[in-house]
């Protein structure tokens, strides 16, 4: 199975959420629910790190690789 996107992640995290939030789930439900949450929030966040680090470099003339702002 293919890996899902930010998007089809941040949508599932989204739905419970709101679950959650109309409390009419039973606990051992919101329980699951909470963990998977936590997990998906987790894989999030560190793809928000990743594509903050990628954004943060720049390439120059010559092919190499800098950090955004470094020396000029």
């Amino acid at each position: 199975m293919a890996e899902k996107t930010f998007e089809e992640n941040l949508a599932t995290l989204e739905k419970i959420v709101s679950q959650l939030e109309k409390g009419d789930v039973p606990l051992e439900e919101a329980l699951k629910q909470f963990e998977i949450g936590i997990k998906i929030s987790q894989d999030l966040q560190k793809t928000l790190q990743n594509a903050e680090t990628s954004l943060a470099k720049i390439v120059n003339e010559d092919g190499s690789i800098s950090d955004f702002g470094d020396g000029e």
